[in-house]
């Protein structure tokens, strides 16, 4: 083996967690490149790094963003695509260990979008020559967070002392938020009402992985949270899956909108960041979402490039 060549990623990418700090690092840097490239069309270098190579995918929950930018990065690095039944990921007309074992044999890598992560974890776990990327599971977002952190990135280059706040609901995004940012050395304030808090098992990994003095606090008062910050992040109230709850959930995530007078608590030049999609007049206002400070938009941009390093680099 070449010693030269930069060491592999881990055979899955389920979460933020799989990734040591210097594949975030040469994750991002690629991902620049993917970004800088991208007007060469078919003749950037990277244009076939999945040639000859077919990539799965099976979305349990619908999506714009996460299915519209997987299927561009495959093609545009040059692979194909093979879409799968939604009802696949149920497990109930045939066990995820054999999908993935049939799937192995045919495809290099299963992109999911599902429920619970336990299924993207037993996949991964029966596919032992098949690359499982989570494109969004009810614990974690990581395809997401890898898109903040580049968006971070472009904005303020050395990332090391900042703050970001994220207000609302302790969920996949915030988990895999906080992951990525404490690793970069960014501190994170998450404020949710009580009983929507971050898992404490989150909070504890997080605070292990933390370089260059990041840590991870917990608020009830957004505007605590967000003072002198330098961005704000949020969220729906009510995610994939929860809708039966959206009437109650407005009422308790009212106090926690998003608006001017909450952004006027944080640096004067923060930014605000959202994943999308966005319910504008609920967790937050247009003034705020369609403000210079608002990076949502190259959020949604970012996930294009950082999916296509990402592939390159596990599957490539």
């Amino acid at each position: 083996m070449d010693s030269s060549a930069p060491p592999r990623f881990a055979k899955d990418f389920l979460s933020i967690l799989d990734l040591s700090s210097e594949d975030l690092d040469r994750l991002l840097k690629v991902s620049a490149q993917m970004k800088a490239d991208r007007r060469l069309l078919r003749q950037a270098p990277s244009a076939t790094a999945l040639a000859g190579l077919h990539v799965a995918l099976l979305f349990e929950k619908p999506s714009l963003r996460t299915r519209s930018t997987f299927e561009i990065a495959i093609r545009e690095l040059g692979g194909d695509t093979l879409h799968l039944p939604a009802a696949l990921a149920e497990g109930t007309r045939e066990p995820l260990q054999d999908i993935a074992r049939n799937l192995e044999r045919w495809v290099r890598a299963l992109v999911i979008r599902t429920f619970a992560q336990e299924k993207a974890a037993t996949l991964a776990a029966a596919g032992r020559d098949l690359h499982v990327i989570n494109a969004l599971t009810d614990e974690e977002h990581p395809c997401q967070a890898l898109a903040d952190a580049f968006t971070l990135r472009e904005r303020w280059g050395d990332c090391r002392g900042r703050k970001i706040a994220f207000i609302g609901d302790g969920n996949n995004v915030a988990t895999s938020l906080a992951q990525v940012a404490c690793m970069l050395g960014v501190t994170v304030h998450v404020a949710s009402p009580s009983g929507y808090e971050l898992p404490d098992s989150v909070v504890d990994k997080v605070r292990h992985i933390a370089r260059d003095g990041a840590t991870v606090r917990l608020f009830s008062d957004p505007r605590r949270a967000v003072e002198g910050v330098d961005a704000v992040y949020t969220d729906v109230w009510a995610s994939m899956g929860e809708e039966g709850e959206a009437a109650a959930r407005r009422r308790i995530f009212a106090p926690f909108q998003v608006n001017g007078e909450l952004m006027a608590a944080a640096d004067p030049n923060a930014l605000f960041m959202h994943c999308l999609p966005a319910h504008r007049g609920e967790e937050v206002t247009s003034e705020v979402i369609d403000s210079p400070g608002s990076v949502v938009f190259d959020q949604a941009e970012n996930r294009l490039h950082t999916q296509k390093a990402l592939l390159s680099m596990l599957v490539g």
